[in-house]
């Protein structure tokens, strides 16, 4: 009697275990390509060229468009065609090679080229949530120090956030340092600004920013670059940009003392920002040049070059790199270059 429970029981638990992996093989996604090929798993979505096939054997499979021969899901979702049309409906394959959208409504055909986006229900449509705006934020900090024969320590901390839209960029960011060596401040220095781009025809753009600060270091009690014009793409593509600014800025620095005069000056506003990504890493060049109309022998020069290697997925990086900072006439007593430098932990989140 007791073997005959435990066979029975046996068998239930096969049957179970079966009927759980049949009803996974049956509720997967489907796709086939022009050279043969079954592709099993999750459709995650169709954009534009390109199918998104999610699987537990090789991760996200992106497949083009124009190699899939048939496809089918096995749940609703939404479906946009080229000519604007959305339905809603589980996709599957006619005798003729025509993608079946089966839904609530009339059951709507198309070639599988017609199909211009999916997307589950309760998500968005990919061409509406690509023309939203996006927040990204990073914030960086290096702390440095040695005792011994000389006392010194620094710090420096610095923030960004950044709202990409379909053609616009706006930035904020702000920076602090500051170092003592044997009791003697050696960079007591901080700025803030704002930047703002619009890419309103094809690689034109137009910007205006601002940047203002102190350095104590300096006798600099407020320093302030603002600009305005025109910029232009000369390089736009994956893995690289280049691009360049031109345009009009008032400088204006004041001084914590009697020695030095207060500038205030119109003049060019002049940048070019250029990065490369490698394999594994990011190169980032900027150089901003800001001459005065009334006299120009009287200048700043700013530069900023840094690598950017990740250290974990999308999060932890490490930037090395060296910013430097000419200004042809500076305060009494004060260098005209300044060049820092530095190695940097950057936290990137959105």
């Amino acid at each position: 009697m007791l073997g005959i429970m435990i066979s029975r029981i046996a068998r239930a638990l096969a049957a179970l275990a079966l009927s759980f992996f049949f009803a996974g093989a049956v509720m997967a996604d489907v796709v086939e390509t022009r050279g043969g090929a079954r592709l099993v798993g999750n459709i995650k979505k169709i954009d534009g060229s390109r199918i998104v096939l999610g699987t537990d054997y090789a991760g996200d499979l992106t497949i083009k468009q124009s190699e899939v021969a048939s496809l089918q899901t096995d749940q609703a979702r939404f479906v946009r065609l080229v000519d604007g049309r959305v339905v809603n409906g589980v996709l599957s394959m006619t005798e003729d090679g025509r993608v079946l959208v089966s839904g609530e409504g009339e059951p709507v055909t198309a070639k599988v080229g017609q199909i211009a986006a999916t997307w589950a229900p309760g998500a968005k449509d990919p061409a509406v949530a690509a023309r939203e705006p996006k927040w990204r934020y990073e914030a960086a900090g290096d702390i440095t120090g040695k005792t011994g024969n000389r006392e010194q320590f620094g710090t420096a901390l610095s923030a960004r956030a950044k709202r990409t839209g379909s053609h616009d960029v706006f930035q904020i960011y702000s920076a602090f340092r500051r170092q003592t060596s044997n009791g003697t401040t050696s960079a007591d220095q901080f700025k803030i600004g704002v930047d703002y781009s619009d890419n309103f025809s094809g690689r034109r753009s137009w910007y205006a920013r601002d940047e203002s600060g102190y350095d104590r270091v300096k006798r600099i009690a407020l320093s302030s670059v603002a600009g305005s014009g025109f910029g232009y793409d000369f390089i736009k593509e994956k893995g690289q940009h280049l691009a360049g600014r031109a345009g009009l800025s008032y400088r204006y620095e004041s001084y914590d003392n009697k020695r030095n005069d207060t500038v205030q000056s119109f003049g060019l506003d002049l940048g070019v920002h250029h990065t490369y990504d490698f394999r594994d890493t990011r190169l980032v060049n900027e150089v901003t040049f800001v001459p005065a109309f009334d006299d120009f022998s009287s200048y700043r020069f700013m530069h900023e070059s840094y690598f950017e290697i990740p250290l974990s997925k999308r999060v932890w990086k490490l930037r090395l790199g060296l910013t430097t900072d000419y200004n042809s006439l500076p305060g009494d007593g004060v260098k005209k270059l300044d060049t820092v430098y530095f190695t940097r932990f950057v936290f990137n989140w959105e």
